[in-house]
């Protein structure tokens, strides 16, 4: 069977989402400084606002790029359920870079003599913010222990002309790398991308136990879209990087150089304090020509829809491998698309009672942060909360129906938590097999409704 393949380059999905009418334009001057985060912060979570005119700049900057089901529809081509498939696929069909010589990232090449803060519309994006924010970037190192490509997301903070306050949450693999380059004495090759294909933003925000150590993310990133990632040796580090991203910033983290880095306001709506960070020195930036830049708000839609399907199709490969009557799973909105989960089942016999309360554990096993799953039935459309919430309400006894794990491994940045430990939470929703025709739902006709066929002839209430 042939292997799918899809175009998603950087600028081959900006041109779908034009074709598909989901970009808006901002034609007037723009300040990089609080305006332009706070129209992103505005109209949240819909089309793609392009920004061609930003106060300071000769560079253009784009934002909500993947902030919504459309925007990633669009940009993909194809549907959600075709997003998650290439997601699922990835990992398990790895597909090695290309290396290429004639670069479009390295059209302009700059190693002396620059500063980034005057080079890069970077955002001041909240009041509470410390400073200027890189918040697109792709981190790419090679751990200098198994020679393994990674790549993944990281809040840099503009600290000068080519210094750069790097956040390096523990548990993460650049974090590891880190440690074992410091371990060696050694500063840490590293080149942050900006605009680069989407397969590698997709395979950066892959996370935990679907995207291991030993996974080289560039291969992973060809197995996404179905070909091989195009790339090209840095200028300044031994690493190679994407040919045809946006801007790349090439250098190193210091092994022993670190300053204060935030606060800065993260995905759950909070503060993420000051704390000290590594530095990461620039040693080069390459780019286009005419180079297109992207942002993301740190407390934004974008942030966590980057990371809804590549935890869908996470949490579905584990489910259906060990609880056979798992359908479909929803990484809700409200959740963060990280924190809560619906998950939908089809009990077809006596003995698939129970496997629904055995899904909620394999859930909570398969994606650490997870710390509400609810369960239903395959009359439940997990897609529209008011039917989930029918579900609870119709089918939920709070007595014997909650599942409570206490003492459970969490994220760190849920507040109510301590330190990360909380108790998770299970729904079961579902009803037993025998009992499926009692809670069954009234149904009308299956009828084609012309909307020609309606007016709006107002009702006649003449005495």
């Amino acid at each position: 069977m042939t292997q799918q393949i899809l175009d998603t380059r950087f600028r081959s999905a900006l041109g779908r989402l034009s074709e598909a009418g989901r970009v808006l334009t901002y034609n007037e001057a723009v300040d990089p400084h609080l305006e332009l985060a706070a129209y992103m912060k505005k109209l949240d979570g819909d089309k793609l606002l392009h920004f061609p005119n930003v106060k300071g700049y000769s560079m253009p900057v784009i934002g909500n790029l993947l902030s919504s089901k459309d925007d990633c529809e669009a940009a993909f081509g194809t549907d959600f359920n075709g997003i998650r498939g290439l997601v699922e696929r990835a990992i398990g069909n790895p597909i090695p870079p290309q290396v290429v010589e004639d670069a479009p990232v390295h059209e302009v090449v700059l190693t002396t003599g620059f500063d980034v803060r005057e080079l890069i519309p970077a955002l001041f994006h909240a009041p509470t913010d410390a400073g200027r924010y890189i918040t697109a970037g792709i981190v790419v190192v090679r751990d200098p222990v198994t020679g393994i490509y990674n790549a993944s997301y990281h809040r840099l903070q503009l600290l000068g002309p080519d210094r750069l306050g790097i956040k390096l949450d523990f548990g993460r693999h650049l974090r590891l790398a880190y440690e074992r380059a410091k371990e060696q004495g050694q500063s840490l090759e590293v080149a942050v991308c900006l605009g680069a294909d989407l397969a590698l933003h997709f395979t950066a925000a892959t996370m935990g136990s679907q995207m291991p150590e030993e996974a080289d993310e560039l291969a992973v990133a060809g197995g996404l879209s179905g070909r091989a990632l195009t790339v090209t040796q840095a200028k300044t580090v031994d690493l190679l990087v994407p040919s045809e991203a946006e801007i790349i910033l090439e250098g190193f983290i210091s092994a022993a150089d670190e300053e204060v880095e935030g606060p800065f306001g993260e995905f759950v709506g909070f503060a993420a304090p000051a704390a000290a960070a590594p530095i990461l020195k620039i040693s080069a930036i390459t780019h286009r020509k005419k180079p297109i830049y992207h942002a993301i708000n740190g407390y934004g839609r974008e942030t966590i829809m980057l990371r809804k399907y590549v935890l869908e199709a996470s949490l579905l490969k584990v489910l259906r491998s060990a609880v056979p009557i798992v359908v479909d799973a929803d990484m809700t909105a409200g959740g963060l698309h990280r924190f809560h989960a619906v998950v939908q089942v089809k009990k077809q016999s006596r003995q698939h009672d129970g496997l629904q309360r055995n899904a909620i554990l394999a859930s909570f096993g398969a994606l650490k942060d997870l710390d509400l799953v609810i369960v239903v039935d395959d009359d439940i459309d997990i897609r529209d909360p008011m039917d989930v919430e029918y579900a609870i309400a119709t089918r939920m006894e709070a007595s014997k129906d909650l599942i409570k794990i206490p003492g459970a491994r969490g994220h760190e940045y849920v507040r109510v938590s301590d330190g990360g430990i909380r108790t998770k939470l299970g729904i079961d929703a579902t009803v037993p097999f025998e009992e499926r025709d009692r809670f069954k739902r009234v149904k009308f006709l299956d009828i084609d409704v012309d909307p020609k066929k309606f007016t709006n002839t107002p009702v006649d209430t003449a005495s």
